[in-house]
């Protein structure tokens, strides 16, 4: 069953709607209040990248620690709560380490059952990344690039989330008895981190390079890793969906106020028609994405075809809703000022991560066609 990995026996909190509409409200007040366009392009330019204050006050309200179980000082919530405050994530633009440590590095931990981080990741204080992808960007066992000689690691990770910004590295690495997950704090001897220059500057990503680094192993097999994986993969197509949503929102009140001809543009047969094939986009989107988190959390026998849906249908959505709303806005569109750009470099940056939509179309023929008998055990 796919649900999502609790490092204890502890059960999952169970929220109501009315508790998660009061958790996307006080996330959506937030994140208006300390993560508008202003602020956003005030992060990019620093060095860290993000705004370490509005990281401790999204911690406050438990969005650091959202899937974290209570008992290790998280609010302790599943994969539908996770997309819906993913959605509100996106759709402000935030930076910082909420999909690297948050998401994809507290999945892992608890896949593992390694409890001893999860605390300082649910309080904001310790951020903690994973290196799983090869430097050709692939997210499959078979594209780990750290090869481990016992309980040392060398080889190159790629395209690290937040890495340099992270204190500790989970790594993923292959070695003579198959993948084997390590912990390495990033000021470790023979450990160099290289900042890659990114269309996104709002999502930093980093080469890591290991030369001989002791890491002290903390599990071992690819499952716990493919869990943890599919736990981010709900949590940027909610992203993506509330990223989609919030252009279109966007360019809708654009064509309202934006007069040509003595008219408002948004009466004009070519955008309405525009306006309304986004309109689709975007909603079917933030379906898939829900859907594929309800499933996940109810252990459904469709979950991995949802997720493998999901990754494709919103990464697409969203990089067209943000194109075609470019060109609804005109030339001001096109200009640095305003935020348009902005999720379009979103949008582009996220249809790469994890995976591109073509390996996720394959994959989601792969679910349909069934297992093939020659294909290893994903444990190995």
């Amino acid at each position: 069953m796919n649900i999502l990995v609790r490092a204890t026996d502890a059960p999952r909190a169970v929220s109501t709607a009315e508790d998660r509409a009061a958790l996307v409200d006080a996330v959506r007040r937030l994140l208006a209040d300390r993560s508008d366009k202003a602020a956003v392009r005030r992060t990019l330019t620093t060095e860290a990248g993000y705004d370490a204050g509005l990281w401790r006050d999204l911690a406050a309200l438990g969005v650091a620690g959202l899937i974290i179980d209570e008992v290790d000082g998280g609010t302790g919530l599943g994969a539908v709560e996770l997309e819906l405050v993913a959605e509100e994530i996106g759709a402000a633009l935030v930076c910082g380490p909420f999909l690297s440590s948050s998401v994809l590095a507290a999945a892992l931990l608890q896949a593992l059952g390694r409890r001893e981080h999860l605390p300082a990741i649910a309080a904001g204080t310790l951020i903690v990344t994973v290196a799983v992808a090869g430097q050709k960007g692939g997210w499959t066992r078979d594209d780990v690039g750290v090869i481990a000689n016992g309980g040392e690691l060398s080889g190159v990770a790629g395209f690290v989330l937040d890495a340099q910004n992270a204190d500790l590295l989970l790594v993923v690495a292959r070695g003579l008895d198959g993948i084997g997950i390590f912990e390495v704090p990033t000021n470790s001897p023979g450990l160099k981190i290289e900042s890659l220059p990114t269309f996104d500057r709002s999502r930093r990503l980093a080469h890591v390079h290991f030369s001989g680094v002791k890491g002290r192993p903390i599990g071992v097999g690819w499952a716990a890793v493919e869990k943890a994986l599919d736990v981010a993969r709900i949590a940027l197509a909610g992203e993506q969906a509330g990223g989609a949503r919030e252009m279109l929102a966007r360019t809708a009140e654009y064509a309202k106020q934006r007069f040509q001809f003595g008219r408002a543009i948004g009466s004009f047969q070519a955008i309405k028609h525009m306006a309304a094939d986004l309109l689709l986009e975007s909603e079917s989107s933030i379906s898939a994405a829900r859907n594929a988190a309800e499933l996940f959390d109810a252990g459904a026998e469709g979950a991995d075809l949802a997720i493998a849906l999901a990754s494709f249908a919103c990464a697409d959505a969203f990089v067209r809703v943000c194109a075609d709303a470019i060109q609804m806005h005109g030339g001001i569109g096109f200009t640095w000022e305003h935020p348009a750009h902005l999720y379009l470099r979103r949008a582009r940056s996220g249809a790469q991560l994890f995976g591109s939509s073509a390996f996720y179309r394959e994959r989601f023929v792969q679910v349909l066609a069934g297992p093939s008998p020659e294909v290893e055990h994903a444990d190995q």
